[in-house]
């Protein structure tokens, strides 16, 4: 049985959205965030005290893009991965760790520095320069959506999951009124696929047994 640690609407949320899409059967268990202060517990799982932890017999992942790609393949065959002989398989590759690298990663500091830290250590300069930073990468996902739905390949893959989680996090931190209108739009695509909702029911009915917080984690 896979099992996958989760805090509500962290990066973990990409995993769970696969699983979903895919209609895989797994555990989940939601942890308050973050995990390593509010569950210390959880250390002795994962070192890190990081999510997500994805646990799949012998294989342990803690990269949240990568998790849905391994997914996708390795209980595949899934039209959610994108294979090496088709022609977008680049595109795929990319946009998958452009969700992460090139999106979440300024938004973690966005995060940071505007709610996470105490008040007295909070930097609303760093937080405002690293919004427009993702606000301003945002303009490849603008242009590569002219004239299509999806990202690349012609469908739904793990690739609009990663992109489209930093969309979640980006609506969270109150950032989605700089998106551009092809964004917007996607977004909205995004939002109304059966797999993200029920993701989004999965997590909230595991948090409210667990005993956590379900209107975000943040």
């Amino acid at each position: 049985m896979i099992h996958l640690y989760h805090c509500v609407d962290a990066r973990s949320f990409r995993p769970l959205w696969v699983l979903e899409e895919m209609g895989l059967p797994y555990e989940l268990t939601v942890l308050p965030f973050p995990p390593r202060v509010l569950a210390p517990e959880y250390k002795k799982v994962n070192p890190l005290g990081t999510i997500p932890l994805l646990l799949d017999g012998a294989t342990r992942m803690t990269e949240s893009a990568a998790i849905g790609h391994y997914l996708a393949t390795r209980h595949g065959p899934s039209p959610l991965a994108v294979d090496v002989a088709e022609d977008d398989y680049g595109a795929f590759l990319n946009w998958t760790h452009f969700g992460e690298a090139t999106l979440t990663f300024p938004q973690t500091l966005v995060l940071r520095y505007s709610l996470l830290e105490p008040e007295a250590r909070r930097l609303p300069q760093v937080a405002d320069a690293y919004a427009q930073w993702f606000l301003a990468r945002l303009r490849a996902i603008e242009a590569a959506l002219q004239g299509k739905e999806w990202l690349c390949a012609g469908r739904f893959t793990v690739a609009d999951v990663s992109v489209g989680y930093a969309l979640l996090l980006a609506t969270t931190l109150k950032l989605h009124g700089g998106f551009g209108p092809r964004v917007a739009q996607y977004w909205e695509r995004l939002q109304q696929r059966e797999g993200y909702q029920r993701a989004r029911v999965a997590q909230r009915r595991a948090a409210e047994q667990a005993g956590v917080k379900s209107d975000g984690a943040f």
